[in-house]
């Protein structure tokens, strides 16, 4: 049976097709158990592969360049940071009825960096600052710039605007319209990165965050990977920290208070954005998140 659907041209998936698609493109495979992952990814479908291994199916045309991004990148990134990431292991092609390419990645181990399974928020920051800190060291020569393959991650923050302000329209009484409009005129005032572009992940949050005995052990969900303005990482601060353990993170990287500002901006309008596209029934738990995301970071501004 097919997934239910996040997006309106997304393609049906089931366990049934990837098991073909296993058979036929991978045969040393073929025969292990195929099971879909119970945290459903927003760009891509995710099925385990025996206990080792897990397929990402795009889910639209649009998610198919970030995957190619991924496999081209993280063999280059991944020895230079110090928490485990994606290993691809194989290219899957379009077959059975399955209009995409696709890819098979190294199972990694962890759960989701929720709250209550991460033992100390602070250790948590600092490891944050740690990896962040070793992804902004990379030399970006050949990164690509921010653009459709990773949802525009890392763009000045005034690009953001009109999509910004359409959100928060359509979401209307839902929100409190007097305070988010403040908290991002705010955030456009501040000056946009005058420096080098920087390594981004452009997509650190709870569900691309795996710990391993309370502590952070995996940063996976690449496709927002760019080069550009490290506020946009820095909206993790926001996303994943609680607000006594912000300013641990923002100290182990000594952000600049533009940046800082920029970065709640960030949280603000990815926040946003995920409100008036989702909803409870297509994705309860992004839903659930970008709540709190738009909380804590009107919090900070008041």
């Amino acid at each position: 049976m097919a997934t239910s659907k996040m997006h309106g041209n997304e393609v049906d998936t089931d366990v049934d097709l990837v098991a073909r698609l296993v058979a036929a493109q991978f045969p040393q495979w073929a025969g292990l158990p195929i099971r879909r992952v119970p945290n459903w990814g927003t760009d891509n479908a995710l099925y385990r592969i025996g206990d080792d291994m897990v397929a990402r199916l795009p889910r639209t045309q649009r998610t198919v360049v970030t995957l190619e991004k991924e496999r081209r990148w993280l063999p280059e990134l991944a020895p230079h940071l110090p928490l485990a990431v994606p290993v691809p292991l194989a290219d899957g092609t379009p077959g059975g009825g399955y209009p995409f390419q696709w890819s098979v990645y190294r199972w990694l181990i962890g759960d989701d960096g929720t709250p209550r399974r991460v033992a100390d928020p602070s250790r948590l920051a600092r490891d944050l600052a740690e990896f962040v800190g070793a992804l902004e060291q990379i030399d970006p020569t050949g990164g690509p710039a921010p653009g459709k393959h990773n949802f525009f991650r890392g763009e000045p923050l005034a690009a953001r605007d009109a999509g910004t302000r359409a959100a928060i329209v359509a979401l209307g009484d839902a929100i409190d319209v007097h305070a988010v409009t403040a908290a991002w005129q705010s955030a456009l005032r501040e000056p946009e990165w005058q420096r080098p572009p920087v390594w981004i992940h452009g997509d650190l949050d709870l569900r691309n965050l795996l710990v391993e005995e309370g502590r952070l052990s995996a940063v996976i969900d690449w496709g927002s990977l760019g080069v550009g303005d490290p506020a946009c990482d820095a909206m993790v601060a926001w996303k994943a920290l609680p607000a006594d353990a912000r300013d641990v993170f923002r100290k182990a990287l000594a952000i600049d208070d533009s940046t800082w500002a920029r970065g709640r901006g960030w949280a603000l309008s990815q926040a946003l954005m995920a409100l008036s596209y989702y909803t409870l029934e297509t994705n309860a738990v992004l839903v659930t998140e970008a709540r709190q995301w738009l909380a804590e970071a009107l919090a900070d501004t008041r």
